[in-house]
């Protein structure tokens, strides 16, 4: 498990995609934003402007790194057989199926990261001791119900479809979700959905302990929702798959 777990995690670290859209796209856009911005534009919970693009841009990256390591790589893995490998050695499915959940967020945590880095050296931002490490741990864990549903798309989705229907869905978190704009500067019924959807509450606690607030129990309950709800389409998934594959 130990080893599967490293040569995983290698591999999730060395894929361009993770290193082009999971890193380099939110500090791009981090820099982008708070350049043009500065202190004047539309913020969340009264923040100054370059701490809340900061959390945004956490949870954009933390976002397509749980992602990266799941959809299209696990669809991909099916269509080259690398899945029926797996089977004749000693890795149980189960220890194969939790590997890919760990190795997914794990992945998310150097972009996480970085974009804080980035955040501090170009702009100054700055948090207590004690919210840093609340930050980074609170949102990193908003983002498990995102990595089940990676999951759950690569073993539905075939290898032609898994990666631009994870990347179409990776931008729409993003734009509804209140990662690009907040959703204040949005109609209303925008701001429905946005508040329903896992993104934006992995921002919002972001958001929230950097503003030295509670975390948001809507937030919590629409994560719990979500987490819920992915893992029972990531078994559901899983199981349908092994079940085709045995016939």
């Amino acid at each position: 498990m130990t080893g599967f777990l490293t040569l995983e995690l290698r591999r999730s670290l060395r894929d361009v995609r993770y290193l082009v859209i999971a890193v380099a796209m939110p500090i791009g856009l981090y820099l982008l934003f708070a350049g043009l911005f500065g202190a004047h534009g539309q913020q969340a919970q009264g923040l100054p402007q370059p701490t809340e693009l900061m959390v945004a841009m956490i949870a954009y990256g933390a976002i397509w790194a749980v992602f990266s390591a799941t959809g299209p790589r696990i669809a991909h893995e099916r269509a080259i057989g690398w899945t029926r490998q797996l089977r004749v050695t000693p890795l149980t499915p189960t220890s194969a199926l939790a590997g890919k959940l760990v190795t997914a967020v794990a992945a998310a945590l150097p972009a996480m990261a970085l974009v804080a880095l980035t955040a501090v050296v170009s702009h100054h931002v700055q948090l207590s001791a004690a919210q840093w490490p609340a930050l980074l741990a609170a949102m990193w864990a908003g983002v498990l119900p995102l990595a089940l549903l990676g999951l759950a798309i690569g073993y539905l989705a075939g290898d032609d479809v898994a990666f631009p229907l994870t990347m179409a869905l990776y931008f729409a978190l993003g734009a509804l979700g209140g990662l690009w704009m907040p959703l204040s500067a949005m109609p209303h019924a925008m701001q429905d959905i946005g508040q329903a959807l896992p993104s934006n509450g992995v921002a919002e606690l972001g958001w929230r302990i950097a503003g030295g607030q509670a975390a948001v129990p809507k937030a919590v309950l629409v994560l719990t929702a979500w987490l819920l709800g992915s893992a029972t389409a990531a078994l559901l998934a899983y199981h349908r798959r092994a079940i085709r594959s045995a016939h």
